[in-house]
């Protein structure tokens, strides 16, 4: 064995740990073998090449490997890309006790597209961990209308499947916290994620082209959407999630590029939503797109003072700038919302703004309890059609 490298091919091996503390990678269950890995929880020393060290043994292992980052803060001070192209290993799981920082610079991970990259990864696992990004003085930048880098996703996983990120807790994104990049089955469980209100453009959790999603029992609090669900997703299941601060949970924006594959099957239960500026939301732009929305269920929604509860934008363009103005082409159909009650922060609770061009169809109301000031509030339609049933407060403008 190469003393250098720490590692030989073994039947026997079934966890492979990266003992950032003690600087070793030791190998069980018979500690075959001991190399450095260089990193210290110190917040100061760059843990980089550790973790590709401990990620390339493990990728070598023909069995099963698991990664162990105990506590402390350990720097990971540039864009770390985790690559699964080649990898021997059936399955590889994180196991973080301690913290994972970025630079307080933000030009350290600026301008990368993710400070943190899984690469055509398998059977890979989160549990546990901080990940946080700093990215404060990137949004003071951002605010004060100089010109800086357009910043970096903190977590990515792309072109991957059968991925699990348990109580894993993200703060202070630069841009998005998570997002998921054409992947198929990834469950995301019991995480936290945290960035003030008036953070820029800091998704929660972010999907595009994904099938096979579920995300339970967490807590997002960011500046932008909560959850948001781009282009191109399918069989999507969100459950028991609290957003706010944030603009709630939403599908879109949709219709940017005129070919464009839409978003059907999507489940949205037991949600609870404090204080954000959106509830429920489906927004599309007001321009030519063959995108749709298809087969959408919303059911047991807790709305408390939000500005928008249930809102459907076919005209969206976040701040009127620059709006394109036509009539949006994304079809949206078969939409139900059961069970939504609480309190909204502006009399209109209840807004379906669709397009002239393509109405909405298939809109379902059923037991709708939204009051503004104590009282019900109101509802307005433009191009939307469907039924509604049960308790309806307000009155329904279908």
């Amino acid at each position: 064995m190469d003393p250098s490298i720490g590692f030989r091919s073994t039947d026997d091996l079934s966890i492979i740990y990266l003992i950032l503390r003690s600087a070793y990678l030791i190998l069980r269950p018979d500690d075959l073998c001991w190399g450095p890995t260089g990193a210290k929880p110190d917040g100061r020393s760059d843990s980089k090449n550790a973790f590709l060290k401990a990620w390339s043994l493990s990728c070598n292992s023909t069995i099963p490997a698991s990664i162990y980052v105990p506590a402390g803060r350990y720097l990971v001070a540039s864009a770390l890309t985790f690559s699964g192209q080649g990898c021997k290993s059936r399955a590889i799981t994180f196991n973080i006790a301690g913290n994972l920082v970025a630079p307080s610079s933000y030009n350290a991970i600026g301008n990368a597209q993710v400070w943190i990259k899984f690469y055509i990864v398998k059977n890979v696992t989160i549990n546990g961990g901080t990940l946080d990004a700093q990215g404060s003085s990137l949004w003071a930048c951002k605010t004060s209308g100089k010109a800086c880098p357009k910043g970096s996703t903190t977590l990515g996983f792309y072109h991957s499947q059968n991925i699990v990120i348990s109580k894993l807790r993200s703060l202070n994104s630069q841009m998005f916290h998570m997002l998921l990049y054409s992947c198929k089955n990834a469950k995301i469980q019991g995480v936290s994620i945290v960035a003030p209100g008036l953070s820029p453009n800091t998704d929660g959790i972010h999907l595009t082209y994904s099938t096979g999603i579920t995300i339970l029992s967490s807590k997002i609090s960011t500046g932008d959407d909560c959850v948001s669900i781009g282009p191109g997703n399918s069989n999507i299941w969100i459950e028991k999630v609290v957003c706010g601060p944030g603009h709630g949970i939403s599908i879109g924006s949709l219709g940017w590029e005129r070919d464009e594959p839409g978003v059907q099957n999507v489940t949205v239960k037991t949600t609870t939503f404090v204080g954000t500026t959106n509830g429920l939301r489906i927004k599309a732009w007001a321009r030519s797109s063959n995108g749709f929305v298809n087969g959408v269920y919303f059911k047991g929604a807790t709305m408390m003072n939000v500005k928008f509860p249930i809102i459907i934008d076919g005209n969206y363009c976040p701040n009127n700038n620059n709006c394109p103005n036509e009539a949006s082409g994304v079809k949206i159909s078969n939409v139900m919302y059961e069970n939504v009650h609480g309190t909204s922060a502006i009399r209109v609770a209840v807004k379906f703004d669709c397009s002239k061009g393509n109405p909405c169809s298939g809109i379902v109301l059923k037991d709708v309890d939204l009051k503004f000031g104590g009282q019900p509030a109101n509802s307005s339609c433009s191009y939307a059609a469907g039924t509604a049933s049960g308790l309806l407060q307000p009155t329904s403008c279908l």
